[in-house]
């Protein structure tokens, strides 16, 4: 289900709505939520996506029932903070304060589209930036061979500036170990590095003010031969790294045993990208130019190294996957210029190919998409959702699922060739928020995950912010311990 067109306006509270048309897609495993006229087009749907994510979200975003229907006692959504205030001093749940689903209901409301404010300013092209995971720092990699540490709870100030080693075109990712100490980065090498990211050591140059450890991938064990890296993931216990590789591969690698533990020849054309489904890491979510996401069971993996299942719907390679960290759900943007959202439960054991659906040639290196493409449609989707409006042009563009804290999860949001972020509702389909500023593609963007704040960075080299200010002005710099701690004092 996507949205075709969208026009967005906010109220006086800041609740971002959309008006929109929306179009759904029959697939096998799924069914149509569409009415249609009697001239056999699509009209508005009369429901929401209805599934069990749809509900899912609904529980984690909606107040309470109580509230929801006081007055006129029939639903009415959304809830007003005042209402909300009132109903959490009348103690309606029975709890005293606000449940985390009516946190959500508030904050979602007050999405991050005020600004932006320049956070840095470089010569080169922003490939990659992202928070912690306690939001108490952001990282960003250029080209230009700089990843750069913002101290977000100091007023952005660049806590380590790393000059990285044996570059071959760009950083294509970072990832910070769950314990905040240490950061990986990739380039086009089969050659990870990791970096002291809590060292007292501001300029960090390769080997001469610190040691960029380096993780060979290249393992005489699997043919020693170059190739590169375009996406690496700590585990959640921080013991292993996962890495998507131009070599069609996927590689595991044991931080504590320092060699590689696993590598499996996952697809038939480059892994751009691949990450744990869960906290466990038992199972691995990967994307690839074939068009194809698989997923990996590590606990079951035979010596042919098959996958659990695949899933098939995008026409065209897959740029990025984000897992929705309950090990079902993940979404996934491909270069047809979509994102889709994926129940691992509806996966296939074996690949369909069918071919038939191409009759173009087409590079999105440097041509724009085919206009006979836009309405091709997988013989065989299995996919939950579709998402449509942005562009995936020239660069490994990256999508998210909101924060849970303070969304829910309840948006997708994504970067554009186009110059633009792009904020869509899950459940419905709408395009809720577009955030105009950059000149040039927005490879990356990343959510707070407790502020109601974005961060995105181009290939302009800028590095802005977006935030929710209600009067318009500037906002304070924000403290996320001291924020969160009168969060709590205040409303839970």
């Amino acid at each position: 289900m996507y949205a075709t067109a969208s026009a967005l306006y906010i109220d006086e509270m800041g609740y971002a709505m959309s008006r929109l048309e929306i179009d759904s897609d029959h697939c096998e495993d799924g069914n149509a939520i569409h009415e249609e006229s009697s001239s056999g087009q699509s009209k508005r749907p009369s429901a929401f996506l209805d599934n069990e994510i749809a509900q899912i979200t609904k529980l984690k975003s909606n107040p309470h029932q109580q509230l929801v229907q006081v007055g006129t006692g029939r639903p009415q959504l959304p809830v007003s903070p005042v209402k909300m205030l009132a109903g959490r001093e009348s103690n309606y749940s029975g709890r005293g304060r606000f449940s985390s689903a009516d946190r959500c209901h508030l904050l979602s409301r007050y999405l991050p589209v005020n600004g932006p404010w320049l956070i840095d300013q470089m010569s080169s092209r922003a490939y990659v930036s992202q928070f912690s995971a306690d939001g108490s720092l952001f990282i960003a990699g250029f080209q230009g061979s700089h990843i750069r540490i913002y101290n977000v709870d100091r007023g952005w100030k660049v806590q380590k500036n790393i000059l990285a080693k044996s570059l071959r075109w760009t950083i294509t990712d970072t990832c910070l170990s769950p314990d905040q100490r240490y950061l990986a980065y990739a380039s086009m090498s089969p050659i990870v590095h990791i970096v002291n990211a809590g060292s007292s050591e501001t300029e960090s140059l390769a080997n001469v003010t610190e040691i960029h450890d380096g993780l060979d991938f290249s393992s005489n064990d699997y043919g020693g031969y170059s190739f590169g890296i375009f996406c690496v993931k700590f585990s959640k216990d921080g013991r292993e790294i996962v890495a998507g590789s131009s070599d069609n591969s996927i590689y595991v690698y044991d931080l504590e045993a320092n060699k590689i533990s696993l590598r499996i020849l996952a697809h038939t054309s480059d892994v751009n990208t691949v990450c744990f489904a869960d906290e466990t890491s038992h199972l691995i979510y990967s994307g690839s130019d074939d068009s194809f996401c698989k997923v990996w069971d590590r606990r079951c993996l035979n010596a042919k190294a098959k996958p659990a299942g695949v899933l098939m719907g995008h026409l065209e390679g897959i740029t990025f996957i984000d897992t929705r960290g309950d090990g079902r759900y993940f979404i996934s943007n491909g270069k047809d210029q979509t994102i889709k959202l994926w129940d691992i439960r509806k996966m296939s054991s074996n690949v369909t190919s069918n071919p038939g659906y191409r009759s173009y040639e087409w590079d999105y290196r440097w041509m724009d998409y085919p206009p006979q493409a836009k309405d091709l449609t997988h013989p065989c989707d299995q996919s939950v959702a579709t998402y449509r409006g942005h562009s995936v042009l020239r660069t490994l563009i990256r999508c998210y699922f909101s924060p849970a804290f303070s969304t829910g999860q309840k948006y997708i949001y994504t970067g554009s060739h186009n110059a633009c972020v792009y904020i869509y509702d899950l459940v419905s389909g709408a395009q809720v928020a577009t955030l105009k500023h950059h000149k040039s593609p927005v490879r990356d963007c990343s959510w707070h995950p407790f502020n109601t704040m974005l961060v995105s960075s181009s290939w302009d080299g800028d590095v802005v912010k977006w935030e929710f200010a209600g009067s318009g002005d500037r906002p304070a710099s924000l403290n996320k311990r001291v924020w969160t701690r009168h969060f709590y004092d205040e409303y839970m």
